[in-house]
């Protein structure tokens, strides 16, 4: 597989053919990911940006490289391929509301130290969402890393967050809001058929595995507990 850096001769491409390539993988990756709130971007569709004039079998791997490459020399962001992860029970089967993003997929994250990037980057326009993410994604680690969909909604009431809640002062509609975690593989929901019918489960997805999130996720849940917050119900 070629990668960055390699000699391309042997693509018979020119160099500002590449570069063109390169500059366009870079554009919609950072565009999809301001456009989609953070959502993988699929291999598929940069491979196709290469080759719908190109059928060089190995330049596809080669371009993304290279914009891999200059994604984090140029812009100081780590563009990330994320594993996915599988439900816990092999009788759950994939919710119809589940993110359809396969193994090969992207997201980009910023590679500039944390205190730097607070000071200079972070948009506070956003910061709800974040606080957000890490609510539901520590009830979700605090049940055991996958509680039911019945039981989340209930420790959610408690924070004054409610499922039927489309106007929220700051999150707007809350269930959105939770469907957007799924999107950005955050979390992944399975259904698990039993005799009273299908219960829908949550359930942490690779991006909250990621261990440069769950080391945050692990000191906000110590801070819960220090301050001795009521135990979230799992089942």
């Amino acid at each position: 597989m070629a990668t960055a850096g390699e000699d391309f001769s042997h693509f018979d491409i020119s160099e500002e053919e590449k570069d063109k390539l390169v500059a366009e993988v870079i554009r919609c990756v950072l565009f999809k990911t301001h456009q989609n709130l953070g959502c993988p971007i699929k291999r598929d569709e940069l491979t196709q940006l290469v080759t719908k004039n190109y059928r060089q079998r190995a330049l596809p791997s080669f371009v993304i490289n290279e914009a891999r490459a200059k994604l984090s020399s140029i812009f100081g962001y780590e563009m990330k391929e994320l594993q996915r992860s599988r439900p816990s029970s092999a009788n759950q089967g994939r919710s119809s509301q589940q993110s359809t993003v396969d193994a090969k997929s992207y997201i980009i994250m910023s590679q500039i130290p944390a205190d730097v990037y607070r000071k200079y980057v972070e948009d506070v326009n956003t910061s709800h969402l974040t606080g957000f993410t890490f609510i539901v994604i520590g009830i979700a680690y605090l049940a055991g890393g996958k509680i039911s969909e019945e039981n989340l909604w209930h420790n959610l009431s408690r924070l004054g967050l409610y499922e039927s809640d489309e106007n929220h002062p700051v999150l707007g509609n809350i269930k959105q809001a939770l469907e957007a975690l799924v999107q950005q593989r955050y979390l992944q929901k399975n259904k698990v058929n039993g005799p009273e019918g299908n219960t829908s489960f949550y359930e942490v997805a690779e991006r909250a595995l990621d261990e440069t999130i769950s080391e945050k996720i692990k000191e906000y849940i110590s801070q819960i507990v220090q301050k001795d917050v009521p135990t979230v119900d799992a089942d």
